[in-house]
């Protein structure tokens, strides 16, 4: 194979030298925000809580931003979130929960803490997202939910999802922790199910602080419960705190301060969405019209995404080298990926088989976290991840553009 020098690979000049910009998710408007509390505190000598004023402020303003119906609580992380959540279901010890395999692992071990057995579910071939094709066959009579994850910005193909889980009398739990904001026939993801799970650590669209979550329902019954759990299972009333512990719950409540920081934040939003979609759908246009080997992947019909990261799809039978050397080849000319997208939380050393059935005291068969899961193996094999933020400018864009061009010229075979 004739060695291309052009590449940065290879020796030569990178597209891009320069750190893509900042996101400067955090500005003065949370500065503010934090001192006028903290100031507060100091002028009224009173120490500052959760379930406050700022909190309800940054909940009532959630609510806003899905569309003005439901209920939001916000607590300290997207994981804690999903533990509150599943805690309302009030779902029988040792019921069935179907979870995606490719999730983070915080979107799985809350359902072991609340004493429920997770059945891993294979994505769509087409997606890092699980479809009711794969679902449907691991229902049983002792399956009490479903979670769905909209992985990357992207929806899942949800609406078959409900209409099985409706069917069989089955919760369904939208995690949208990757995905504020995307929608299918313009309804937002977190609003077809029965309760939908948001984390709002730095990393992702909007935060409240380091770390955050935040619990959104259209249910009042399903989001007081998942206020209870988040609260050592206190009941609140008119959002005043109670002496009365009827759930078995944790300490999972979000703080004045990340509220304060989620006030700020959650109105830059909108912006934040407009922007990654935008950016986001340039590339797709690019590929989709120019290149031969890589295509964004598969999304449902009528769908729209805020793509935290664009899930490439490449075709590795038309090029000469291996995908982690094309990938390694794009990274090196400037553009921020990753080769894959590997969160399979049977693969991680807490997920033992052995351990859980002793933990759960089951024997059942069903339980197993050594399956091959062949759409997601696959999935992983021939899809690479190029991370999307608000704040690529122009000059961001023609430089992933350019690099993507530059590495399939260099790679491309007939």
């Amino acid at each position: 194979m004739k060695l291309n020098k052009n590449l940065a690979i290879n020796g030569g000049k990178p597209v891009r030298s320069i750190p893509m910009p900042p996101r400067h998710l955090i500005g003065i408007e949370e500065k503010e925000m934090v001192l006028e509390l903290i100031n507060k505190s100091i002028e009224t000598g009173d120490a500052f809580r959760y379930s406050e004023k700022y909190e309800r402020e940054y909940e009532n303003k959630f609510v806003d931003f899905m569309g003005g119906k439901g209920y939001a609580d916000g607590v300290n992380s997207g994981t804690n979130a999903l533990f509150s959540a599943i805690g309302s279901l009030d779902l029988k010890p040792q019921s069935e929960v179907i979870v995606p395999i490719m999730t983070d692992v915080g979107g799985a071990t809350p359902v072991i803490y609340n004493r429920l057995i997770p059945i891993f579910c294979d994505v769509d071939y087409r997606s890092y997202n699980i479809s009711a094709d794969q679902i449907k066959p691991l229902l049983s009579d002792k399956t009490g939910a479903i979670i769905v994850a909209h992985i990357s910005g992207e929806s899942a193909d949800i609406l078959p999802i409900i209409e099985l889980a409706k069917e069989k009398n089955i919760f369904v739990i939208e995690d949208c922790s990757q995905s504020p904001g995307a929608s299918i026939n313009g309804k937002k993801v977190g609003t077809f199910g029965d309760i939908a799970i948001f984390s709002t650590m730095s990393s992702k669209h909007h935060c409240t602080g380091g770390q955050g979550g935040v619990v959104y329902s259209q249910n009042k019954t399903l989001i007081e419960k998942s206020r209870q759990v988040a609260d050592r299972g206190k009941l609140f009333i008119d959002h005043k705190y109670s002496n009365r512990n009827i759930k078995l719950g944790l300490n999972c409540n979000m703080d004045e301060i990340s509220a304060a920081i989620g006030c700020a934040q959650i109105k830059k939003l909108p912006n934040i969405i407009s922007s990654t979609n935008s950016i986001g759908e340039k590339i797709k246009k690019h590929l989709k019209l120019n290149s031969k080997i890589m295509q964004v992947g598969w999304q449902p019909d009528n769908s729209f995404s805020v793509y935290w990261f664009i899930r490439v799809k490449l075709d590795v039978e038309k090029i000469s080298v291996s995908k982690k050397e094309f990938c390694k080849a794009l990274s090196l000319e400037g553009i921020p990926l990753a080769e894959e997208y590997r969160y399979i939380p049977i693969e991680k050393e807490c997920f033992n088989e052995n351990e859980f059935k002793d933990y759960m005291k089951t024997n059942s068969e069903n339980v197993s976290f050594s399956k091959n899961y062949i759409n997601a193996d696959t999935s992983i094999k021939d899809h690479f991840n190029i991370f999307i933020r608000e704040s690529f400018d122009d000059q961001a864009i023609k430089d992933i553009i350019d690099s993507l061009n530059k590495v399939e010229e260099a790679f491309y075979v007939e």
